[in-house]
């Protein structure tokens, strides 16, 4: 990637589809899956590897993942939590891995399980998995910008977690997760310069737009170096273990946001909206993104 060009990781599938009350069919996830890779996403989140009884959005995992018509040239991702879910994911055929570790124990506990120091632990046989296998593994931290039930999260802590992460390796990259939507662009700043000074890793990072600073945390992220952004068609998303954490900052707000402030994303700003109006037809809910609602600008010219 150039400097001018941000590559966007579409999350819907996965994240836009955890903590919804409807469960979409394995057909329509497939489609959305490939109606986003026709729109030009190359690294695609398609599901996690997680316990059906926990997520039962996500227990057809491994036949979505048989289901689609791969496009060379894209990465399809499973998310994980453990090692046996890294054996499913690799077994299931992704191209790369992202494996969560909270920033705090509490909320480890409520949605995996675990304490931090746990999940740097178990990091170790997943990242064994991923080398065995040839498979890039991404680590994301988890409220690292609030948690629902600890409250606040300092850079200190976040960096505490980065740096014990980074011990265990081999990573691809390291990602901040807003997970509940609370962190704004100071804070932003703030953190990917604390992780920035640690390692030279690729950074990633995925918004909420809970309290509608998703947009410009991701442009405080780009300002910081950050040039992966994860982001949801349509607005969707949500965490079934973290209160009131609404979607994802909208795949088509972003692109828009990112090609009218002069950078490239290489996405069909149209079709990606298209692709999450037809899911959320399919979920019975709103599209919560701006353009689409009010559509693009400037308006094509075949419109009125």
């Amino acid at each position: 990637m150039t400097s001018a060009e941000i590559e966007i990781v579409e999350v819907s599938p996965r994240d836009g589809l955890q903590n919804e009350a409807v469960t979409l069919d394995t057909r329509h996830k497939i489609a959305l899956v490939e109606q986003t890779v026709a729109a030009g996403a190359r690294r695609v989140e398609v599901t996690s590897f997680v316990r059906p009884d926990r997520v039962p959005q996500m227990a057809d995992a491994e036949a979505v993942l048989a289901g689609i018509t791969r496009v060379p040239g894209v990465s399809y991702a499973g998310l994980v939590l453990n090692r046996r879910g890294t054996e499913r994911a690799v077994d299931a055929g992704v191209d790369e891995l992202n494996y969560v570790v909270p920033a705090t124990d509490v909320f480890g506990g409520r949605n995996q399980g675990v304490t931090v120091a746990e999940a740097v632990r178990a990091l170790e046989g997943v990242a064994a998995v991923a080398d065995t296998a040839r498979l890039p593994l991404t680590v994301t931290v988890a409220v690292a910008f609030g948690c629902p039930y600890q409250g606040e999260v300092s850079t200190d802590e976040v960096a505490a977690v980065v740096r014990d992460v980074l011990r265990v390796g081999p990573l691809a990259e390291v990602a901040l997760a807003d997970t509940i939507g609370a962190g704004v662009p100071a804070e932003v700043h703030d953190r990917f310069a604390a992780v920035r000074a640690l390692t030279d890793l690729p950074l990633r990072a995925h918004f909420h737009d809970t309290r509608k600073t998703g947009l410009a945390n991701a442009l405080a992220a780009v300002a910081e170096g950050v040039r992966t952004l994860d982001s949801s068609a349509a607005g969707l998303g949500g965490c079934p273990f973290a209160p009131g954490a609404a979607g994802n900052v909208a795949t088509e707000d972003l692109a828009w946001l990112l090609e009218r402030s002069g950078l490239t994303t290489g996405l069909d700003i149209a079709a990606i909206a298209a692709a999450g109006a037809e899911v959320c037809g399919h979920l019975g809910t709103r599209v919560r993104s701006g353009v689409g609602s009010a559509g693009p600008f400037p308006v094509p010219s075949d419109q009125p």
